[in-house]
């Protein structure tokens, strides 16, 4: 099974990285939390001391066009918060 996992770089992200040394990550649903540990130790060679998994829900949308009602929804994904040993740290913006 291929595991996907993808960093996540919001307002909150980056809050939650600054204040508890921990990083969010876009991953596959069925991913689970020692795969996600030792994907991020091998990735990032960082010592991960903590894992969190969250599953979020689909939302629903909708627009109204010339042709009537579009609905629709988004899809379901999983979210991983990974922390990582004090005084390490991991660089996003090095392979630019």
């Amino acid at each position: 099974m291929e595991i996907s996992i993808t960093p996540v770089v919001t307002e909150k992200a980056t809050r939650l990285t600054d204040t508890e040394n921990s990083y969010t990550f876009r991953v596959s649903p069925e991913a689970t939390k020692p795969q996600i540990k030792a994907l991020v130790e091998e990735l990032y060679g960082v010592k991960v001391t903590k894992v969190n998994t969250m599953i979020v829900r689909r939302k629903r949308k909708q627009r109204y066009t010339k042709g009537g009602l579009i609905q629709g929804a988004t899809s379901l994904w999983k979210k991983a918060l990974v922390k990582v040993a004090e005084g390490q740290s991991i660089d996003f913006y090095s392979n630019i």
